[in-house]
């Protein structure tokens, strides 16, 4: 009887019940009261005067059938887990059966094991999950405390962020609060670690003097060139998605694609205007602004900046490819119009070897609106329920439709973001000229300092971000974990205003390590058709 609630209450009808009385005695003795009836009036009665846990139920009975009895007992228990138990092998019954939300589905004959394996499922699987969960992480801090005092390459630090993601996932799942604490005390010590090693080795990226991981830079000529052909193949980016939100909604893609999961390092600053047109060009900002000068902006605003991302993957295409690729481009910002994106996206499938990119900006504009709206400042007020919020949007999104539309029809897609975001919870001074930049997680500008240089990663060589020259004295300043910059004149207003919001821009493996994922389709147009 370990690990069973005395408390769990089984009702089970069937006009067969002294034939089951050993599978009965085999769940009491494992600590299960149950009840028995032969019939289905008498069983709603019994569950109207009673609180029953689970009720197994005998499809073929004289007088009302279980499926009957079922739907009564739905209109009286809409939330009662029923199990139906039947001779009957026909697919119509059990199709009738899972329609009307049964929790599972038995033939006979069953063994009194069979029963308690469906029993212990349906009534104890989320505690028993729980406890496998917390002991299986018991079990592993202790190495992966190890791995993070270790890491100390790109591979490294990736490998334990990603896993103290799966965890605090599973965790959170599972409702045990206080090993999520020990989570983020680790993810805590890795974020310090990681902007230590960023500051040491990033410009060192850019001068190419050691070997980098994928950057930005390198997501066309990596993931999406090998896929060309004569089918066309998707190149969809969704803004601002950490690996976190990843993991929640790439389960919903897994009946549809083969998912192949990688990650890339985001260039600095993790913002838009930098890092996606870094996947688009192939290029760093001071590749682009020697090629288009025309194009280069000051001003660090993504409409000005993110204008021409169309004409930078057919330029960078082009260059690695040596012809001329078709590209169908689309930025997405709303699912109003989904049905007239899928339309167009539907036509240009036509073009043979084409590239339809497309970009998703719903995830980055609800990080950014949720530090000015109180509601969703309150519906996402933490990881968990921004991953929440990202699957719950996902779900029912144009982004979601399309990639279904691609698997059913056979098309390759490969999928990935531009940066994650931070949850930042602490402030740190920083002294700025009015002509600063005014992101909170980075700023450039002339006779610009933080107060507490242990907070940032600063610089005044634009060599060191692969940047245009700037004007002279011009300095570039970025926020290490989890602060974010606010002026001396302003302290109050921007804690108040912007504490406990998601951003972007800095560095830490929230923003910087983010996945790439090549998605195969499992099933073609023939075999199957979307939800």
């Amino acid at each position: 009887m370990i690990g069973v609630k005395p408390s769990r209450h089984i009702l089970w009808v069937d006009d067969e019940i002294e034939l089951l009385r050993p599978h009965v005695l085999f769940l009491q003795q494992r600590g299960y009261q149950v009840d028995t009836i032969s019939n289905g009036d008498d069983a709603l009665e019994m569950v109207r005067n009673n609180p029953y846990d689970l009720v197994l139920l005998d499809e073929q009975m004289p007088g009302r059938r279980g499926l009957e009895v079922l739907e009564s007992l739905r209109r009286a228990e809409p939330h009662a887990r029923v199990v139906m138990v039947t001779k009957s092998e026909e697919d119509r019954t059990m199709t009738e059966a899972i329609g009307r939300r049964v929790d599972e589905y038995l033939v006979k004959p069953t063994s009194p094991r069979q029963v308690l394996s469906v029993v212990t499922r349906i009534l104890e699987g989320s505690s028993i999950r729980q406890q496998r969960v917390a002991q299986d992480f018991a079990a592993r801090f202790g190495r992966l405390s190890m791995k993070r005092d270790e890491a100390s390459t790109a591979e490294e630090f990736a490998e334990v962020y990603a896993e103290l993601v799966d965890w605090h996932i599973r965790l959170e799942q599972a409702g045990e609060q206080g090993l999520l604490d020990s989570v983020a005390q680790l993810l805590t010590d890795l974020r310090r670690d990681f902007g230590e090693w960023i500051i040491d080795i990033y410009p060192h990226w850019m001068r190419e003097e050691v070997p980098r991981p994928d950057l930005s830079v390198d997501m066309v000529r990596r993931y999406l060139v090998p896929w060309l052909s004569d089918d066309p193949v998707f190149f969809v980016v969704l803004d601002c998605m950490r690996l976190d939100q990843w993991r929640v909604i790439s389960p919903l893609l897994a009946p549809w694609m083969e998912i192949e999961e990688s990650w890339h390092y985001s260039i600095l600053p993790t913002s838009t205007p930098y890092a996606r047109n870094a996947i688009f060009s192939g290029q760093f900002p001071d590749q682009i602004a020697r090629a288009r000068p025309e194009w280069w902006d000051q001003s660090d605003d993504e409409g000005s900046l993110n204008t021409f991302e169309s004409e930078l993957l057919e330029a960078q295409l082009k260059r690695l490819t040596g012809r001329r690729v078709p590209v169908h481009y689309e930025k997405i910002f709303t699912d109003r119009k989904s049905e007239q994106v899928r339309a167009r996206v539907k036509s240009a499938l036509h073009v043979p070897g084409s590239v339809i990119a497309l970009v998703f900006n719903f995830v980055d504009l609800m990080t950014h609106g949720r530090s000015e709206s109180p509601i969703l400042m309150e519906v996402a007020k933490d990881e968990a329920a921004l991953r929440d919020l990202t699957r719950s949007w996902f779900e029912r999104s144009t982004a979601y439709q399309v990639l279904l539309e691609a698997a059913v029809a056979g098309h390759r897609v490969v999928l990935t973001t531009d940066h994650g975001s931070i949850l930042c919870q602490r402030p740190t001074t920083v002294f700025a000229r009015k002509d600063a930049t005014a992101n909170l997680r980075y700023k450039f500008g002339r006779d610009l300092r933080a107060e507490n240089p242990a907070h940032t990663f600063a610089t005044g060589d634009e060599q060191d971000l692969h940047f245009p020259p700037g004007r002279l004295g011009t300095n570039y300043v970025m926020a290490l974990e989890d602060f974010f910059f606010v002026y001396p004149t302003k302290l109050r207003e921007y804690q108040q205003r912007y504490r406990n919001s998601f951003m972007h821009g800095g560095i830490s493996p929230e923003e910087m390590i983010v996945p790439v994922a090549r998605l195969t389709p499992r099933l073609r147009l023939a075999e199957a058709e979307p939800p």
